[in-house]
């Protein structure tokens, strides 16, 4: 990989697998496992394409990617103090939310902060999108996409029901759509 810092991309990648354990995959939460390889690709998306941040300011793609980057700030932040706020969560750890939260961004997408993933992803591979890059937003794609799987299996098997019900209320990232 060109320019890329090999201690920095280790580090990283400890950091992220320690992420992965301690919020999820130690409580047998596998979504975690998924994630991780978003994190991964965005992690080395965000390494990959450094160099030229801030180069050539209007081009398309920069342009698009600002764009991207602004837009994945809304569904993060959003989803997050709602968790916080409606999903009483114990021990005031979102990923252990007590009620299915159907109010706020997730009256219209059931993933909200994965989404924000997948565009700030996306917006991430546009500053520079080369061969790697394309492929390592394909992968951000995909990892969300079994991320969002996996959790609603397991949302499924703790609230049974009523998260059925919410799922067909409901789109995946993108209101209305998908």
């Amino acid at each position: 990989m060109p320019n890329m810092n090999y201690i920095t991309l280790t580090i990283g990648t400890i950091i992220i697998i320690a992420f992965s354990w301690y919020f999820s995959i130690r409580e047998k939460r596998y979504h975690g496992f998924a994630r991780f390889f978003s994190f991964e690709s965005i992690f080395i998306l965000l390494m990959l394409n450094l160099k030229v941040w801030f180069k050539d300011p209007f081009s398309g793609f920069q342009i698009i990617s600002w764009v991207l980057l602004f837009v994945s700030i809304y569904p993060g932040i959003a989803g997050y103090i709602t968790l916080h706020k409606k999903g009483k969560p114990e021990d005031n750890h979102i990923e252990r939310t007590t009620v299915v939260v159907k109010s706020g961004i997730f009256k219209y997408i059931r993933h909200p902060l994965y989404c924000s993933l997948l565009i700030l992803g996306t917006g991430v591979m546009f500053k520079d999108p080369g061969k790697l890059q394309l492929i390592l937003g394909a992968v951000n794609l995909l990892a969300i996409y079994f991320t969002a799987r996996i959790e609603e299996k397991e949302m499924t098997k703790k609230f049974g029901p009523d998260y059925l019900k919410y799922m067909t209320e409901t789109k995946m990232f993108i209101p209305y759509l998908f």
